[in-house]
């Protein structure tokens, strides 16, 4: 175990904090419980945050990196979101770099060195480089000499074998507590369930203090359509509702990524497709085209959206059923960032839940893994189920107490509720004629 002096507390006094809100990044006040966030990890404490996309979660280790002595280290899971941060940051005055596998040997040596002087306050790694031996040495040195000033580990629901968006590489950053157990972790991430947040905080944090903001978007309307003719309808709700506006189709399979965004092109309405299977060069220009562009729309699988930084998107659209209500709140919280009204819309029908139980007993998991997948996919049909408020659903689901929104699709127009009391009991009667027939 590696240990380093502490910072020295001077530097982490609320003033300061505020003057580098005001001065660095041009925001007058903190939000929520940022001020909380970076008053307790400036102070060494470990802290596991829960904040909506957009919420502002960056600031709570980016202030802190720079009122603490030495270099902060951000565990980044994409190159793309990496460079974007490092960009914003460098224009913003701060001293800020990345290591990853775009750059050459050159590059990388010249960041290494900058880290060992402490010419740094922020330094972003993915965390398969992060767990290598050269930067394990790399960080030995730097904690040895200029000091650690924390490690921020981002979309660290990545770490739950349980949740979502499981990555077997953050797995291994347990050892950054058994190493550097003086330096200070933060964990963020946008959504994570009850049993996700207690992992988290096993594996990867020291009696954390947990911030957890509302799940709440009150812009987001949530709608949920019995699936018929889907692309039809797609095209109907994005003519109709959003002409010219930016938003995201999630689709399951890669073909039909392909086929939806040719048939929305075909329509005249600017789409992209994207998924894993297309050409790395290919993808990054229609996420480039995506984030630059008024009224580009995205058709794409899970693939993309992490770390997007896109304020203007007016909706987010489902074809296929999530697995996941972790995912589906991750996916439709990209829309709205701006804070102005965007739509969360999805058709669904049987053969989604199918499909994706299908998926599930197919997987080579253990039995406790698609257990718990199939008890998330069970939550994600009760919302799709749903005769009440859609967004009370979601909020009861990350224990958050709620009332009628007024604003979701069941709040609207209520379903007609019909009285099937008799077609039960002739359905019973029926079934147990059947059973008495067949001698069972």
């Amino acid at each position: 175990m590696l240990n380093q002096a502490p910072s020295p507390a001077s530097r982490t006094d609320a003033a300061t904090a505020r003057s580098i809100l005001k001065n660095t990044f041009g925001y007058d006040e903190f939000r929520g419980f940022q001020a909380e966030v970076i008053e307790h990890v400036s102070a060494g404490g470990d802290a596991l945050v829960l904040m909506p996309t957009g919420g502002g979660k960056s600031l709570t280790y980016q202030i802190p990196a720079m009122l603490r002595a030495g270099v902060g280290v951000v565990v980044s899971p994409l190159i793309a979101l990496m460079q974007d941060q490092v960009m914003a940051l460098t224009e913003a005055g701060v001293r800020a770099a990345f290591l990853n596998s775009s750059m050459s040997s050159a590059d990388a040596a010249a960041v290494e060195r900058q880290m060992r002087a402490g010419q740094l306050d922020l330094v972003y790694i993915a965390p398969e480089r992060l767990m290598n031996e050269r930067c394990q040495r790399l960080l030995g040195d730097v904690a040895q000499g200029v000091g650690l000033a924390l490690f921020a580990i981002d979309e660290a629901h990545c770490v739950s074998q349980w949740g979502h968006d499981f990555r077997p590489e953050y797995g291994q950053l347990a050892i950054l507590r058994e190493r550097f157990a003086s330096v200070p972790r933060i964990a963020l991430t946008a959504t994570a369930d009850v049993p996700t947040r207690e992992e988290i905080a096993e594996r990867l944090l020291h009696e954390p203090r947990m911030f957890v903001a509302s799940f709440d978007r009150p812009n987001i309307r949530y709608r949920i359509i019995e699936k018929r003719e889907a692309r039809e309808q797609l095209l109907r709700f994005v003519r109709d509702e959003h002409p010219g506006d930016a938003g995201i189709v999630y689709c399951l399979a890669r073909n039909t990524v392909d086929e939806v965004s040719a048939f929305l092109s075909s329509h005249g309405i600017s789409a992209l497709p994207y998924h894993a299977g297309m050409d790395s060069a290919a993808r990054a220009a229609n996420q480039n085209a995506f984030l630059q562009e008024d009224g580009r729309v995205m058709v794409a699988t899970i693939a993309f959206g992490m770390g997007i930084d896109k304020p203007d998107v007016r909706f987010v659209a489902h074809l296929d059923m999530p697995k996941s209500i972790e995912g589906y709140f991750q996916e439709t919280g990209r829309a709205g960032r701006d804070g102005a009204p965007a739509d969360a819309w999805m058709t669904y029908g049987l053969a989604d839940v199918v499909q994706q139980r299908r998926l599930i007993d197919m997987s080579e998991a253990h039995a406790l893994y698609k257990r718990l997948s199939g008890a998330k996919l069970d939550s994600m049909l009760g919302l799709a189920e749903a005769a009440d408020c859609r967004r009370a659903r979601l909020l009861a689901y990350f224990n958050e107490a709620s009332t009628p929104c007024g604003n979701c699709d069941n709040c609207l127009t209520p379903p007609e509720r019909t009285d099937a009391t008799d077609a039960a009991r002739k359905l019973l009667s029926c079934i147990y004629r059947c059973e008495r027939g067949s001698g069972f």
